[in-house]
């Protein structure tokens, strides 16, 4: 196993998938690869961008999102394991599958919740889409 690829979505709870990457990592020698998908830019989906506030807020949004994960990468790599991070955008389980091609990676890490009824009869979690389209083995985390 040479990448793992480790996929957040700022929770707070990605201190257990986090942790979970970094046994595996050490055990292997692998490099870690820490992903955010970010919500899509409103142009994307079809809609104008707005007024300039939300523009800002945006990004501002997204320049803390990278901080952290660049904090998490310092992190493994003061523990010594090789570890880089990506901020992507884009429509999450199509984003981790395709950033985990690019990767090559070996294996990815979710975080799985258990959601209740309506949920589930109406929405499909990232890790049951992850389960249903890659071909790359998956690691689910419980969260809950």
């Amino acid at each position: 196993m040479k990448n793992i690829l480790v996929s957040l979505d700022f929770n707070e709870q990605e201190k257990l998938l986090l942790d979970k990457a970094y046994e595996l990592g050490a055990a292997f020698k692998a490099k870690i690869w820490i992903v955010h998908i970010a919500a899509p830019e409103p142009d994307f989906l079809g809609y104008g961008v707005g007024p300039q506030y939300i523009r800002a807020m945006r990004a501002s949004e997204l320049r803390d999102e990278h901080k952290l994960l660049q904090k998490y990468t310092e992190k493994l790599l003061s523990k010594g394991v090789e570890a880089e991070a990506l901020l992507v955008q884009g429509a999450t389980v199509e984003m981790v599958i395709k950033e985990a091609q690019k990767l090559k990676a070996d294996l990815i890490i979710a975080g799985h919740h258990d959601h209740n009824f309506l949920y589930k009869a109406f929405m499909e979690s990232v890790s049951a889409g992850i389960i249903k389209n890659s071909k790359i083995p998956l690691l689910l985390v419980p969260l809950d």
